[in-house]
């Protein structure tokens, strides 16, 4: 079947769907915004604001609502900051929780999906340990350039939906300090992480782990099917994570830090740390620094997100047999390398033909990328926008076996939109990330990222529409 991205936001009006309350006081801790200093609005997003009935705040209210956080009518007061364990770089640790961030709000969207406004670097809660529960701003302009690149070549992501400068100077030791800070709300389709269930499971709670599951399943999943919603869940959930794998793929994308408290039980990609995408076709590509062994590199995504899906299943365990869990398990690796077929050949810009042919076509393309000749944007551009217009990179022996491959494939676009009419492909390498951030911290010059944004919004217009 054809790989389908999200739909496009659409517009509706304001619908407050407070349902976390639902879980009881276990799930989280009632906490407050902290004070800043100043409150200067840097980013809103107006297309997705629309898709929640917020577009027609001014600018006041707006500060008022996600800078200073008044409560938004008839939802959360006080917010609620999440408890979660989590696998860190695979040691458990039962010492995390929401520590600069709260569930600020519950809202359906235009689809009428329940979605969350959750926060960053809003102060500190009962789980910040030492941490000063605060963001910077350079961290809130990354997960902008983060979430909207994602967001144009179809991968599940929450939507950075607001940033305000705050006006405080923040200590960090990974770049230069004293750096300027800013609170940021982020868009997500919930924010139940594998480390939810893992923590409830620790804690021996079967009376919540069964709250949870019918929650996640009838406010993500459409309701519980079966006579064991714990097992089907699983099922559901493994599904959109083999998605989100295939997807991270096609993209070129590392997210970096793929811990159990990182994974969205909805299988939406969020929390954008050292991401990076990378350049070439390079398996052993990290993002984070600190992943000496490369646990989290390019290549070893998909099977970063299977261990996490098995310490989910381990959790699920405390109601569920295990049997049905295991077999699920064992249907990872097809759902990954169907998903990752399908979004390549929607990628490309051609029909998929079934798991066992774009399985092919996308081994040769591989082959071919892995000569490092071509980057992965230019590849996708060149054949997206005129399957048969190859560039002279892309007529070299190693991509001999793709070009007979695709040959015959049926186009699914036609190139038309101002996108394909560029001589070159929108990327979004390290390099950039770190110029648009000099611009602003510089010379306060957010020209860059604003050019940016309207870019890459161009290419997602002009992979869903041709």
């Amino acid at each position: 079947m054809p790989y389908k991205p999200q739909s496009e936001p659409g517009k509706t009006v304001y619908q407050p769907a407070v349902q976390i309350t639902r879980l009881g006081d276990k799930i989280g801790d009632p906490v407050a915004a902290a004070s800043f200093p100043d409150h200067i609005l840097r980013f809103r997003n107006d297309r997705w604001d629309q898709s929640v009935g917020l577009d027609g705040l001014t600018e006041q209210q707006w500060l008022s609502h996600f800078g200073k956080f008044e409560p938004l009518p008839d939802n959360l007061d006080p917010p609620l900051a999440l408890r979660y364990h989590g696998h860190q770089f695979r040691t458990y640790n039962p010492e995390i929780g929401d520590g600069r961030g709260f569930l600020f709000a519950q809202l359906r969207d235009h689809e009428k999906r329940l979605m969350d406004l959750g926060t960053k670097g809003s102060g500190i809660t009962p789980w910040s340990r030492s941490g000063d529960g605060r963001l910077t701003l350079k961290g809130a302009v990354r997960e902008i350039l983060a979430t909207e690149m994602l967001e144009a070549l179809g991968v599940n992501t929450s939507k950075t939906f607001s940033v305000v400068e705050t006006g405080e100077k923040l200590m960090r030791g990974d770049e230069p300090s004293p750096t300027r800070s800013a609170v940021m709300t982020r868009l997500s389709h919930g924010h139940i992480r594998i480390g939810t269930f893992q923590r409830i499971a620790f804690e021996k709670n079967e009376e919540l782990m069964h709250q949870l599951v019918s929650y996640c399943l009838e406010q993500y999943y459409g309701g519980v099917q079966t006579d064991s919603p714990a097992t089907e869940l699983f099922a559901r959930v493994a599904q959109e994570v083999a998605r989100l794998a295939g997807a991270y793929m096609t993209a070129g994308f590392v997210h970096g830090v793929l811990n159990t408290d990182n994974i969205n039980i909805t299988g939406e990609s969020f929390d954008y740390g050292p991401w990076r995408f990378t350049p070439y076709w390079e398996p052993g590509f990290t993002a984070a620094y600190f992943d000496h062994e490369g646990l989290y590199c390019f290549a070893r995504q998909p099977e970063a997100l299977h261990w996490n899906l098995a310490q989910l299943a381990s959790a699920l365990r405390l109601i569920a047999d295990s049997d049905p869990l295991v077999a699920t398990l064992e249907t990872f690796p097809k759902a990954y390398g169907t998903a990752f077929t399908e979004h390549f050949c929607w990628r490309l810009g051609i029909e998929s033909e079934g798991f066992e042919k774009d399985r092919d076509l996308v081994v040769a393309a591989e082959k071919g990328l892995a000569a490092r000749t071509i980057e992965i944007d230019r590849f996708f551009f060149d054949w997206g926008r005129a399957k048969k217009l190859a560039r002279p990179d892309e007529d070299s022996s190693e991509f001999s076996d793709f070009r007979k491959l695709i040959a015959d494939r049926a186009c699914t676009r036609e190139p038309v939109s101002r996108y394909w009419q560029n001589p070159d492909p929108c990327s979004m390498h390290i390099e950039e990330v770190e110029s648009i951030w000099g611009s602003i911290a510089d010379d306060d010059d957010w020209a860059p990222l604003s050019q940016k944004i309207s870019d890459i919004r161009e290419m997602g217009a002009g992979l869903r529409n041709g």
